[in-house]
């Protein structure tokens, strides 16, 4: 029994302790997962037990938070400020049955030496037992320790256990990339409420119409060829076929189209798959409802049937990275798959499911297991990977952990984080991208003169403005087959037009371009600026999708093309209380393999600050963080940034409108 923290643990491991509140989550080190022991600060901005650390670092050359290549010795303590908290924290006597205590953790040593009547009871029994003259007939050792330390409630293996107060953590094993070390949903998912978590189920939904090619009145975001990865509602409108079954809301992610699964689509294919014309349209949609206590969460658990899964992954050499991310929960023992990274190993497997429980691998038994024994045991295994996981149908519960997260969640699985028809937002999305990030498209600017007759018409329809709730530039909606454009055929449905003889259009709302395209027109000679979003694939319908009676409106892939000088961006305060999370999850941010991504928003709990501002939607782009721009940095800089801000902080974001189905 340990004379500093009254409870069992092997020497060279941490001090163990019950505290009585829940311990904030930055005051969580993410190896041990316990309140932080001689915290030390990594270069990159990290924070770890001296212990843990220390431990880490003789076998491995790297961050664990985001792999970046570290030595012990770059390593400093944390600030004075940061040990007082620590210091400071309450904790309860662990002799809880003779004492009922609760001190600073820094006081806990003087307490149970001097003052702790649990602990000298332990000591003089132990004297007792050592001292053959008291005691005729010495206990058997086993005994004393089972009897004493009645309420140190450690078991055995303690260092490896999360304590309650603990926050979920989430790791991506097998994979050297920084960006996806730490996933959004992981870090993300912004202090997510301790001992609670994340519940979503999956349902399937019948949709009538009368009209078969009538619009289902969605908008829709996101797409494999996107961060955001699946497909997700951004807003329904009102009085549409959608909104009249009432069973689907902003946030659910649309995992399968009459049977087809859409999970791993672009967002082209998805936009064509849901408008494509029928009576009766089959949606399997995830829907997130929330967070769930401890015992709602047990109750839903045992009323499922399990069932025992074997799995086999083989590895063409011993550092192919798997493509899982695990999270341990905060509520139920041993670790859960919480995604399978798009073209990773064990995605085009197939055989292993999103919140799987891992039982063991490679015979390692894993039931009480953390995500970091398993992420070991993966990285120095040869080939084969031998998972025994234990499956759970119907209701999937989804631990937050953060991130998450995922700066690469866009997995061909469903990812955990789409609300239900708790009426979330009916907001857009957008996720804004340079010209040089947009993978696929390119904006080509261009100046059109034109000859005309006075009284000729231009012969176009234009929607947007700033007047617009997304705040859009001017773009053309059709080219009429009368007037001088449509002759001259170089302004297209879709161009955003930038100005008009020299006048600017880029800053007017709706009637005041109206107006100046209008007495432009009167003019002999028109000279327009336009910029005409392209994309680099020839076979790519993205642009030209069959409309089938859908009155047009660009795709949502499209606008991510804009150079930034168009995006119009909104500042969103958000404010909570101390021990609420911010309540979203974020992709993107850069990753060596791709680059700079934008940060998006993927995930808005339910009940949490995020969801009542009503502002802040799944697919919009961060910009900035208390005026900080986010563009360049990672996940594992964007996040502690968050994280660091207590009860206020300033989103700059910028929106785009989904695709209309």
């Amino acid at each position: 029994l340990c004379a500093e923290c009254g409870q069992f643990h092997l020497l060279p491991d941490n001090h163990l302790y019950n505290f009585q509140d829940e311990v904030d989550d930055e005051l969580i080190c993410h190896i041990c997962l316990q309140p932080l022991l001689q915290p030390m600060d990594t270069p990159c901005g990290h924070t770890y037990c001296f212990k843990c650390l220390e431990n880490f670092m003789q076998e491995y050359n790297f961050c664990p938070m985001d792999r970046k290549k570290l030595s012990f010795q770059q390593c400093h303590k944390s600030s004075l400020l940061v040990r007082n908290l620590l210091d400071k924290l309450v904790v309860i006597c662990p002799f809880k049955a003779e004492c009922q205590q609760t001190m600073q953790r820094c006081e806990l040593e003087a307490h149970l030496q001097n003052r702790c009547p649990g602990f000298k009871k332990y000591k003089s029994e132990l004297q007792r037992k050592k001292n053959p003259i008291s005691k005729g007939k010495e206990d058997p050792p086993a005994k004393v320790e089972t009897n004493t330390p009645k309420d140190p409630e450690v078991p055995s293996g303690g260092s490896s256990l999360v304590a309650e107060s603990s926050a979920a953590a989430v790791v991506s094993l097998g994979t050297a990339e920084p960006g996806l070390v730490n996933p959004a949903f992981e870090e993300t998912e912004e202090d997510l409420p301790q001992r609670a978590s994340l519940v979503a189920e999956t349902s399937t939904i019948e949709i009538h119409r009368e009209d078969p090619e009538e619009e289902l009145g969605m908008r829709i975001v996101g797409g494999k060829d996107t961060p955001l990865g699946n497909i997700v509602v951004q807003e329904v409108l009102r009085d549409s076929v959608i909104a009249a079954d009432g069973r689907i809301a902003p946030g659910d992610h649309i995992l399968e189209v009459n049977g087809v699964n859409i999970s791993s689509v672009t967002h082209c294919q998805a936009v064509s798959f849901l408008r494509h014309p029928g009576p009766v349209l089959h949606l399997m949609v995830l829907q997130e409802k929330g967070f769930s206590n401890k015992t709602a969460q047990q109750d839903s658990t045992s009323a499922t049937n399990r069932e025992v899964i074997h799995v086999t992954l083989i590895k063409r050499d011993r550092s192919e990275p798997l493509g899982i991310k695990l999270i341990r929960k905060t509520d139920e023992a041993g670790i859960f798959i919480l995604d399978l990274l798009e073209g990773g190993l064990a995605a085009k497997n197939g055989k292993l499911s999103r919140n799987d429980r891992v039982l063991s691998i490679n015979g390692q038994d894993l039931r009480q297991g953390t995500p970091e024994t398993a992420a070991q045991i993966i990285q120095t295994s040869e080939s084969r990977v031998n998972f025994v996981v234990l499956r759970q149908l119907g209701v999937q519960v989804l631990d937050p952990g953060e991130d998450g997260s995922m700066s690469n969640n866009s997995s061909s699985s469903s990812n955990g984080g789409s609300p239900v028809h708790h009426r979330r937002r009916l907001d857009q999305n957008h996720y804004r991208r340079k010209s040089n990030y947009q993978k696929g498209y390119i904006s080509h600017e261009k100046t059109v003169a034109i000859k005309k007759e006075p009284k000729e018409s231009l012969g176009i329809t234009i929607g947007g403005g700033r007047d617009n709730k997304n705040k859009l530039p001017i773009y053309v909606t059709s080219v009429q087959p009368i007037g001088c454009l449509f002759r001259d055929g170089r302004i297209k449905r879709g161009d955003v037009l930038l100005s008009i003889n020299g006048i600017d259009l880029t800053h007017l709302n709706y009637y005041e371009a109206v107006s100046a395209l209008k007495s432009n027109a009167a003019s002999h000679s028109v000279v327009l600026k336009a910029l005409e979003i392209l994309s680099s694939d020839s076979t790519d319908p993205s642009l030209d999708i069959k409309e089938r009676g859908f009155s047009w409106s660009p795709l949502w892939i499209t606008w991510l093309g804009l150079p930034s000088y168009l995006h119009c961006c909104q500042d969103i305060v958000l404010s909570k209380g101390n021990l609420e999370s911010w309540g979203f999850s974020i992709v993107g941010g850069f990753e060596e393999s791709k680059g700079n991504q934008p940060f998006f928003i993927k995930t808005i709990v339910p009940g949490t600050p995020a969801f009542r501002d009503r502002r802040l939607k799944c697919g919009d782009e961060i910009v900035a963080v208390n005026g900080v721009p986010a563009i360049g940095m990672s996940n594992s800089e964007l996040i502690p940034m968050l994280k660091e801000q207590r009860n206020k902080v300033t989103l700059t974001v910028v929106s785009w409108p989904g695709s209309l189905v």
